[in-house]
This record gives C-alpha cells, structure tokens and sequence, in this order.
C-alpha cells in the first residue's frame, strides 16, 4: 500500500491546530505523510496577545506566527506551508487558487481537510473553504481526460469549528486521538497568541471522545476529534 497523503488547509495559521492536530498526529503515526499550508498567519484578528507588546509590527507577529505553526506541525509530524495572503479580510486571488490546485496536483493527497463553508463569527473561514473547494476541483479535472495535468480526486472533509451548531456542522466520522492526545496538548501549547483556545480544544476533545465511545462502544477511547464528510465514501462492503 503506498503512503496515505492528508492535506489540511486552514484560512489561519493556528486553524490545523486547534481543529485537526490529533488526526494529522493519528495519520502521520500509522505511516501516513501530512501537509499542512495556512492561507494566512492571522496575524491581525487572531494574534491579539502580540499586539500588546510594545512597537510590535505586522512582519514580527507574522514571523512569531510561523514559528508557533511550523513547531506545531512538527510535533505531529506534519510539513507546514504559508500563502501569507492577509488576514481580515482574507482574499484568495484565482492566482493564489491556481497555486493551491498545483500544490495539490503535486502532493496528490488521498484526504483534504479545511473549514465548513458556514461560520457566521469569522469571515475568513467560509471564503478559505471556497478557495480550498475550487482548487481541489480543479486539481482533478471533470473526471475525464484532460488537457492538462491533474491529480486523482480526494476524499473531501471538514473539521469541526468552533461553535458547529451555527456552523450547519454534522459530524459523520469521528477518529480516536486517545493515543496521541498528547502530542496535540503539546502542539496546542506552541500557540502562544491563542494560550485561552488551549483548554477549550482540550475539553472538546473529551466531548467527543464521549461521542466516539457510545457509536462504537470501545471504552478504551478517551479523546476524539469529529469531521464531516463532503462526499459519499466509497467500499467494497457494508
């Protein structure tokens, strides 16, 4: 079997983290290869304990950012990328979505993960599932050959976001993280402009570890992480 390849696309540096740490740490520990890229470092809305800091500028917060987020994406044994395209507003260019389809066609991931295309408390988040939705299209053509170079389509998936209830979020698969929770505390605590999500993540963890253990009836499972499928998966067998 060759190598399962997980993409993960966040309108923010810190988006992966907080949202899918623990199922890029439960991938990459079975042998699988994660990348994760960041449309932005979020460094206006989303860094505010930086900007306390006297005669901060935009350009350090952005260096800090990725700092956090490439430390982080090593501890769960990830590749971090950034776009650097700006934060509040984000806006993704058809430039910037033609290099997110040619990474994409170059990576060739099995799993893409981003935002639901809902959030009505952040603008970023709907306009980085659009961009990530509209290149993995493109990534793979109309399903039929074509005239230029294309990867095979991906299964397409949403992480949960932070309040799901007003986000249209259904969760349709749950992925045990119980035996690398730890790596995701410890990729979590790397985010130090975000130290108030730590606990929060943490405790959503445990909810649907709850979740995980009454769907499948394994008490062995403690934390969990939920998604949602975009797109029918396909098997041989019920």
């Amino acid at each position: 079997m060759s190598e399962r390849r997980l993409l993960v696309v966040g309108a923010h540096s810190a988006d992966f983290v907080w949202r899918a740490a623990g199922a890029v740490a439960a991938h990459t520990a079975a042998g699988g290869q994660a990348l994760v890229v960041a449309l932005s470092y979020g460094e206006r809305g989303e860094s505010g304990v930086l900007w306390k800091e006297e005669g901060q500028t935009e350009e350090n917060v952005k260096r800090i950012r990725h700092e956090e987020a490439s430390k982080a994406a090593s501890v769960v044994g990830a590749e971090f990328r950034a776009f650097d395209l700006g934060d509040y507003p984000l806006h993704v260019s058809a430039e910037a979505v033609g290099k997110l389809a040619e990474l994409m066609r170059d990576f060739a991931p099995h799993v893409v993960l981003t935002h639901p295309e809902k959030d009505p408390f952040n603008p970023d988040h709907p306009v980085a599932h659009e961009a990530v939705a509209r290149a993995r299209l493109l990534t793979s053509g109309a399903g039929v050959a074509s005239g230029f170079r294309t990867a095979p389509p991906s299964e397409f998936l949403v992480f949960e976001p932070h309040q799901p209830e007003l986000c249209a979020f259904t969760p349709t698969v749950y992925v045990d993280i119980t035996p690398v929770f730890k790596r995701k505390v410890d990729a979590m605590s790397c985010m130090a402009a975000q130290q108030y999500l730590q606990e929060y993540y943490a405790q959503r963890a445990d909810q649907r570890g709850n979740h995980a253990r009454k769907v499948t009836g394994n008490q062995d499972i403690r934390q969990a992480e939920a998604f949602q499928r975009l797109l029918p998966n396909v098997v041989g067998a019920l």
